[in-house]
């Protein structure tokens, strides 16, 4: 059987730089970082005290508030990126056959928000005050229960959860099930809304964070020399993938083809990667190799550029192994040092610019890059924008336990 082709129709966004695609583009582009101290909870004892944060969401803009109750934050940036993806797409499910649409989402902890508020009710009130919709809320596959029934997609339908490479092993899924003929449409991508006191707490634990508290805009600094961890972030992408002879029969806006997916584990360590790159330089290459594509022709990466010492250095070593010296001539940026890290939503958010930058022409910069580091010595756009004509396109997720995934985009020439 041909595998069959598959091409992106919609995007939608919903993160710390703006509540939709395009405010957030704008602000890439312009290299603002949207990190900040943390006021919604006490922080005095952490010591990570900043985040990128979305505190100008009202989710009453969105839905009305008997729906809004029965989601967690991390649910409602999903559909509203989702809304915003569809309705770029022009899909109209009740005019397509609902079982062949579907929705595979990523997410790396899920409802946490609901989870800690509820643990308080229930130490302070007892058991029978703990709201009917704790569970619903709060387990990971409530985004995909809560998107197919808002868009009535009846096909394939789950959540995967697999930390900060959630949302990529569900696009690369995605993208699985339209290439094996099981759907035509599917609804994809990632969310995430972990910036609680307790995540921070574990995540300050782990000595993972950025602990410059008193320049959070200048923390993010993927593969700087002098970066000292990750800043946390939240919020959601969205991508409507489709059958491309799906998507010419009803006149959709083709933004590019979804070409190669390629997924691995480390097998060595539950937080640390690799020290050889093994297991991210195979995912890199399996994404290529899935794609037919020959890796001169890639022109750009989205890095998973964390901001951390051992990440990117390691991540560094696995582009090289896999483009050789062709690895020098290919720009490459993380997004992360404006957005802050997604989790489990970063590959989605970072697809969705990977996307853009074909689109667009345009590749944003690593902010905060100052000092550079003997072990990290590629071209890392820093600080600028830069203009590109992209023909071919990857994006990384590198995630705790080990698993990596690379998804591959390309231009669509018809």
């Amino acid at each position: 059987m041909n595998r069959r082709r598959v091409v992106i129709t919609g995007l939608g966004a919903v993160t710390p730089l703006g509540l939709d695609l395009a405010s957030t583009w704008d602000a890439l582009l312009a290299g603002r970082s949207s990190a900040k101290s943390i006021s919604r909870f006490d922080v005095s004892r952490h010591s990570s005290r900043f985040a990128c944060l979305i505190d100008d969401f009202d989710p009453l803009k969105y839905f009305a508030k008997p729906e809004a109750r029965k989601m967690d934050p991390y649910t409602q940036f999903m559909m509203v990126s989702a809304d915003e993806a569809m309705k770029a797409s022009g899909l109209e499910i009740a005019k397509e056959d609902p079982t062949r649409a579907g929705c595979i989402l990523g997410t790396g902890i899920g409802g946490i928000q609901e989870l800690e508020a509820t643990k308080e009710i229930f130490l302070e009130r007892g058991p029978d005050r703990v709201s009917p919709f704790f569970i619903p809320k709060m387990m990971v596959n409530a985004l995909a229960g809560q998107a197919a029934i808002r868009y009535g997609l009846q096909g394939t339908c789950f959540a995967t959860s697999s930390a900060c490479a959630s949302a990529s092993h569900a696009i690369g899924m995605a993208l699985r099930a339209i290439q094996w003929d099981e759907a035509d449409i599917m609804l994809t991508g990632g969310s995430e809304a972990a910036t609680t006191a307790l995540s921070l707490a574990g995540f300050c634990s782990l000595r993972a964070l950025s602990e410059r508290n008193d320049a959070p805009a200048r923390a993010s600094r993927p593969f700087d020399k002098d970066r000292d961890g990750f800043v946390m972030g939240e919020g959601a992408g969205a991508l409507v993938l489709e059958e491309l002879e799906h998507a010419r029969r009803r006149g959709a806006p083709i933004l590019a083809e979804l070409i190669g997916y390629g997924s691995t584990d480390d097998a060595y360590h539950i937080t640390a990667p690799d020290e050889g790159a093994g297991g991210a330089s195979r995912a890199i290459a399996a994404a290529l190799r899935d794609g037919q594509v020959a890796f001169e022709r890639v022109g750009y990466v989205n890095a998973h550029g964390t901001s951390t010492p051992l990440n990117d250095r390691i991540e560094t070593l696995a582009l090289k192994k896999v483009l050789g010296e062709h690895a020098r001539r290919v720009p490459v940026s993380s997004t992360k040092s404006m957005t802050g890290h997604l989790l489990g939503a970063s590959g989605a958010i970072e697809l969705v610019f990977t996307v853009q930058s074909i689109l667009r022409g345009a590749i944003p910069p690593t902010i905060n890059y100052e000092t550079p580091d003997p072990d990290c010595d590629l071209d890392y756009v820093p600080n600028v924008a830069r203009e590109a004509s992209i023909d071919v396109a990857f994006s990384n997720s590198l995630g705790f336990g080990g698993h990596n995934t690379a998804l591959a985009v390309a231009r669509f020439r018809g």
